[in-house]
């Protein structure tokens, strides 16, 4: 059994019980944990009873909560390309409950630019780090966008990745960055690992990054990640003082997960227990359930 550390749920809403809501998984779909230490990205995830991770949630009051989400992979499913995920209605309305209920504590945080996050959401706008941490948007309320010096991508690195698109081979050009997505030519990894190793060794030492994830490779220029994002994030209204809750599924989330004990977090992964998280989720549908319930508890309040 996960041993948890009690804290203080003595949060006071107006108009409201100082009592926050309990958030009961019922026979929906089960978040699962893992026994194990999480040493290795490719734990076993295994079955845990439903009230793992809601007694997680119910230490905190979510007057003092902040919500952060990954996207892809952990509010939606993937899809072969980055542009043809789908956004469940119900989806919406959860998280436009959660962001009111957070006073704009609800942030997504995303390898996504903030122009193609708001596209997938649209009409929804929310608070949101972009680009591994490239761009941070703390409230939507005055459209202000903190961007941390983050260089353009170098010439020579854009145009020998271009070449390698192909039928099934889409690139991702993201200004300050540039992604290889191949979900639809899986046997090409290799290849691909290879060719992107091969363009990174004749840049200057220890100027870029190469990001593995999910049928992706991102070339991109140290300095920031997700993590230092949510560090910046964290240290500005609404979300200062605020205690966060971060769900993420890939290699590029790590980063969150290793800063959560110095911010007072807690995360939980999905589909693997990755080192940090507290807890596992089985798929992002899991995830969207969860969210729902815990909507629909708020709501009832």
């Amino acid at each position: 059994m996960i041993k948890m550390e009690r804290r203080s749920r003595r949060k006071v809403i107006p108009g409201k019980s100082p009592r926050q809501p309990r958030m009961d998984m019922g026979n929906g779909r089960t978040p699962r944990v893992s026994d194990q230490p999480s040493q290795a990205r490719a734990d076993v995830v295994t079955e845990r009873p439903n009230d793992v991770i809601d007694q997680y949630v119910d230490m905190f009051g979510f007057a003092g909560q902040a919500i952060l989400l990954d996207i892809d992979g952990t509010l939606l499913d993937l899809a072969p390309t980055p542009a043809g995920v789908l956004v469940p209605s119900r989806l919406q309305a959860t998280l436009t409950t959660l962001w009111k209920w957070t006073g704009g504590g609800l942030a997504l945080i995303s390898g996504r630019s903030l122009k193609d996050i708001d596209s997938i959401f649209a009409p929804l706008e929310l608070p949101a780090v972009g680009g591994h941490g490239a761009e941070i948007r703390p409230t939507v309320a005055r459209g202000k966008v903190m961007r941390p010096k983050a260089p353009l991508l170098d010439e020579r690195i854009r145009r020998q990745v271009l070449q390698l698109a192909t039928r099934h081979v889409f690139i991702e050009d993201k200004g300050y960055s540039i992604a290889v997505h191949y979900r639809l030519a899986p046997e090409l990894s290799g290849a691909l690992h290879e060719a992107i190793a091969s363009i990174v060794a004749g840049l200057p030492n220890g100027a870029y990054e190469v990001l593995p994830g999910k049928f992706v490779i991102e070339i991109k220029p140290i300095g920031f990640n997700k993590g230092t994002a949510v560090l910046e994030l964290m240290e500005v209204p609404p979300f200062k003082g605020r205690k966060p809750i971060f769900i993420g599924d890939d290699i590029t989330d790590e980063a969150v997960f290793a800063i959560l004990p110095d911010i007072d977090g807690v995360g939980f992964s999905v589909g693997r227990l990755i080192p940090g998280a507290t807890g596992a989720f089985g798929q992002p549908a899991d995830v969207r359930a969860w969210l729902a319930r815990i909507a629909s508890r708020v709501a009832e309040q």
